[in-house]
Formats: structure tokens, sequence, C-alpha cells
């Protein structure tokens, strides 16, 4: 089992870091992903560029607060918690990743991937909010 965690204060109002973060049908801000899938109200599917798919199912759902899910592909599966706190006109976030690999030679590269995909994540996050 891997942990991996990202907390940064991101220069917008919350109601927009949400907005953006929670709206799965608006990927085109995320430079990893080629498109998503909404399954149902609490499930949607992403596709990375190169059309991997990974399964995510809304464990929770506290509007401007927390955002959980369970995620699922063929490597791994895991649990992902997004936090967020308003702070003057700024939000914080804090973002956890709790993931086991299903393949052992993969063990060793999973901390190190969570790590590059938070910091992707955040990256192209500052980005969509100008």
């Amino acid at each position: 089992m891997a942990v991996s965690n990202i907390k940064t204060v991101l220069s917008a109002d919350i109601s927009k870091v949400w907005d953006v973060v929670t709206d799965v049908e608006n990927y085109s801000w995320r430079s990893d992903l080629s498109r998503t899938e909404l399954l149902g109200k609490n499930q949607f599917v992403e596709y990375t560029k190169e059309g991997y798919p990974t399964t995510f199912t809304i464990t929770s759902s506290v509007p401007y607060e927390r955002w959980e899910f369970d995620m699922e592909n063929s490597n791994m599966k895991g649990h992902w918690v997004g936090i967020f706190i308003p702070k003057e006109g700024k939000t914080e976030i804090e973002f956890t990743e709790n993931v086991t690999v299903k393949k052992i030679f993969l063990r060793p590269f999973i901390k190190r991937y969570l790590r590059r995909q938070q910091a992707l994540f955040v990256a192209d996050l500052e980005k969509a909010l100008g």
C-alpha cells in the first residue's frame, strides 16, 4: 500500500476550485486525459492520453469541503480524499491517495508515480484557475 499527499493554497475562491475539480465532464484542463465518461450519478471513467481507463466511484461529496472516491484500474485500486478549506478568498486543498498495486513489479514505482500525478494535477488546476 502506498499513500501520497499534496497540500497547497490556490489563489482562487473555494467555489471556483470546487467546481473545476468536481466537474468530471469538463476535463479539457487536464493535460493527462483524452476523455471522461459518466457511468451514473456517482461513477465515471477517466481515460489517459494513451486510452488507459480508470474507474472512479464517488463515496462522499460535501460541497466546498470534501470529495472522496474509490478508484480502480487493471494496475491498482485505492481511495482518494480531497479536502477544500477557504482561506480569505483563496483555497487550501489537501489531496490524499491511498493505493494498493495489483502487480508486484509495480510496487517500487507507485509512490513516485502518485507524487508525479498529484503534482501534475495541481499544476493543471492552477492553470485552469488562471
